[in-house]
């Protein structure tokens, strides 16, 4: 089974040879790195960019505009904050142009904790970017949901940020990719570079299909009918986790993977916290404004009558940054203990 690193990657190159992508860029992208999660490994169309996020966005709003289709990458979020305001500019050209001017770009960046980057290289960008009016925001959890998004993401027609767990790049998934081998082994002698010299390398890449899954689609990953935990990215795979644990309780809790923050799947989570009466919020952004505070509000304003107990959200602490050292890290956003705690609160509140 394919790592979402090699997903993301067969994805791409879905994109170059079959829907139109020219440009494949940013820093340490192209050849021989292929990316710092080598995410981006053997493309024919991937070349590296100065060390400019502001030239890499701007540079990808001018081929966008001139009717091309490219994939930008940011190494890593935490770069992407001097980008603000030419991502709005690239949000708003659509509606600012009275309908005339498309940009479809796709704009890809690795997100959250998880790899001991400390506090350069594990910032979460998730509730900066669903205030960016325009654009469209995805985060998957798996290695099949990153290939169907980033398929997806390439070809709408608007921007799409394209947010990647660091912690889950590396890690296989359940399910094959439409046209992958079967065989681990197979897979990486196809499309994963050799260590050492790779001047004459080339991937071979498999008969690859074009699986989509549609921007706002979430997904159930466990059913339930006692409470429902909300999450995606990172976190996702942990909620799952939780909700395993607490069957083995006589608690059965229903988990979405929300998969697209913008738009979001409203309504499956609308009809499940209908069914449970309860719901968990969880993700590894900071907690202060945090993009699961608006789903909590929501849940309040339109079903209070219908909640046995007040919405949770479980996020990041609050801190200017993530220490190095594995106990500041794990001390800064959830984890295991920290979710099973709160569910089994929320399953214990009374009306």
């Amino acid at each position: 089974m394919a790592n979402m690193a090699q997903a993301i990657r067969m994805a791409l190159h879905v994109g170059e040879t079959r829907l139109g992508v020219t440009d494949i860029f940013g820093e340490d992208v192209g050849a021989p790195l292929g990316g710092v999660f080598t995410a981006t490994q053997g493309l024919k169309t991937a070349w590296n960019s100065p060390l400019d996020e502001r030239g890499i966005i701007s540079a990808a709003i001018g081929i966008g505009l001139a009717g091309d289709r490219c994939v930008a990458e940011i190494q890593f979020a935490d770069y992407i904050f001097n980008t603000i305001d030419l991502l709005k500019i690239a949000g708003n050209t659509l509606w600012a142009s009275n309908g005339q001017y498309n940009v479809p770009i796709v704009v890809m960046t690795p997100v959250g904790a998880g790899i001991r980057g400390s506090i350069y290289h594990s910032h979460s960008f998730d509730a900066w970017a669903t205030r960016l009016p325009g654009w469209k925001i995805v985060c998957p959890s798996t290695p099949l949901d990153a290939y169907g998004l980033m398929i997806s993401a390439i070809k709408d027609p608007n921007p799409v940020l394209f947010m990647k767990p660091k912690a889950l790049m590396r890690v296989r998934g359940e399910e094959l990719i439409p046209g992958e081998p079967r065989e681990e082994k197979q897979l990486k002698a196809m499309i994963d570079a050799p260590i050492g010299d790779r001047s004459k390398w080339k991937a071979k890449w498999p008969e690859l299909e074009e699986f989509e899954i549609p921007i706002g689609q979430g997904k159930i990953t466990r059913t339930g009918e006692h409470a429902t935990i909300v999450s995606y990215g990172r976190t996702l795979p942990i909620c799952q986790q939780v909700a395993d644990t607490l069957r083995g309780e006589g608690a059965h809790v229903e988990v979405i993977d929300l998969r697209s923050l913008y738009p979001y799947d409203w309504q499956m989570i609308k009809s499940s916290v209908k069914k449970t009466g309860r719901v968990l919020f969880v993700n590894e952004d900071t907690e202060v404004t945090n993009f699961g505070e608006h789903l909590a509000y929501r849940c309040t304003t339109e079903m209070f009558y219908e909640l046995l107990a007040r919405p949770r959200v479980l996020a990041g602490k609050n801190l200017p940054g993530i220490g190095l050292h594995p106990n500041l890290e794990e001390a800064s956003v959830p984890h295991y203990e920290d979710i099973l705690h709160e569910a089994r609160e929320l399953l214990a509140e009374t009306p």
